[in-house]
């Protein structure tokens, strides 16, 4: 069984320290115990370290050795309209596994009303989510989160492939869209799905439809199966 591996602001003198919020989650949550050993990182480099100290506030940890990190991944940008919270957390923590770089909330014209105006509040515990999940699949380091943007911001974002998932039928399938290991962009609409406007603006700027097949999704379920069809292709090649 792969060990649990946590994130440390830094690795001095062969020692590194978790403290606060996130301590409390490792010994009342995760139950780390003196003596138990994890895998920790700096978002840099990787080791294997034995834990010294592990009180509600403060977890301690000593190094035994440096691991080899995990290769490197091309960068997959995840823009993702605003959906009902619980369904976004759900796509943050799927994303993250998926080992997508970067999440962007997007307030779309079919975003339900409300939901720009509490998102903001709601990024620092997106981050949280998406930390606690890198930890949970050995990542090198979490995805950033960023604070939404509006859909005209979205679409002059600079990537070498920008697709725009499209539910309507004649976009060709996403797995003939994506050449291997190359970074990639992927809008996911709301509930309802992209506007008559916000179509016409994706094919102005010159942003790339693409299908997920027949079936219509929800928009976490096919930011799942975009970054899925994506992580697949990276990994075959």
């Amino acid at each position: 069984m792969a060990r649990r591996r946590f994130f440390v602001d830094e690795v001095r003198h062969g020692e590194a320290i978790i403290e606060g919020e996130n301590a409390h989650h490792l010994t009342r949550v995760l139950r780390v115990e003196p003596g138990q050993k994890y895998e920790i990182t700096d978002t840099r480099r990787v080791w294997l370290a034995e834990v010294k100290t592990a009180r509600k506030t403060l977890v301690e940890f000593a190094t035994l050795e440096e691991l080899p990190p995990n290769p490197p991944l091309p960068e997959a940008t995840l823009y993702l309209a605003l959906i009902k919270f619980e369904r976004f957390e759900w796509a943050v923590e799927k994303a993250t596994e998926l080992a997508v770089a970067r999440i962007v909330p997007v307030e779309a014209s079919r975003s339900e009303r409300g939901l720009a105006d509490g998102a903001g509040k709601r990024v620092e515990r997106w981050r949280r989510i998406a930390r606690e999940a890198a930890e949970q699949s050995r990542r090198l380091r979490p995805p950033e989160i960023d604070d939404p943007i509006r859909f005209d911001r979205m679409l002059k974002i600079d990537s070498p492939h920008r697709i725009w998932l499209d539910e309507q039928p004649g976009a060709k399938p996403l797995f003939e869209l994506l050449p291997p290991n190359a970074p990639a962009a992927f809008a996911i609409g709301p509930e309802g799905g992209w506007s008559v406007s916000e179509r016409h603006s994706f094919h102005q700027a010159h942003w790339t439809p693409a299908s997920l097949g027949p079936a219509i999704l929800r928009a976490e379920t096919a930011a799942t199966a975009a970054l899925s069809i994506w992580l697949g292709l990276t990994a075959a090649n």
